[in-house]
């Protein structure tokens, strides 16, 4: 299982920001995929979740309404838009197979977030 995350940067408060997340070595397409994060000192945090076919998704309260997630199963890539970012979003953002009950330890590198003024 390969899981790279890209798309991370620099942002000021109220920002934007889209993630990618480039899978292999696994059928994609068959997995429910999540987004985690890891805050400054903090543990893994689950923020949302996507159905193999991309029809469910569920957000974590801490960022429902104003991150999306998606997949394109053909490119075998999951991607999350973030929008209206705050600075409690700063973090180290990645992807694991599984949704919200079954997600496993990413194996990636994640890709860093920082909301800033």
């Amino acid at each position: 299982v390969q899981l790279v995350e890209s798309g991370g940067g620099l942002v000021q408060p109220g920002g934007s920001l889209r993630l990618s997340c480039a899978a292999s070595g696994f059928t994609f397409s068959i997995s429910a995929m999540s987004w985690v994060r890891q805050a400054p000192g903090k543990g893994l945090e689950w923020i949302s979740d996507i159905s193999s076919s991309g029809l469910s998704k569920v957000y974590a309260d801490s960022v429902k309404g104003r991150f999306t997630i998606s997949r394109d199963n053909l490119k075998n890539t999951l991607y999350l838009q973030m929008n209206s970012l705050k600075s409690e979003d700063t973090a180290l953002y990645y992807c694991a197979r599984g949704n919200r009950n079954t997600w496993a330890s990413p194996p990636g590198q994640g890709t860093q977030v920082t909301v800033s003024a």
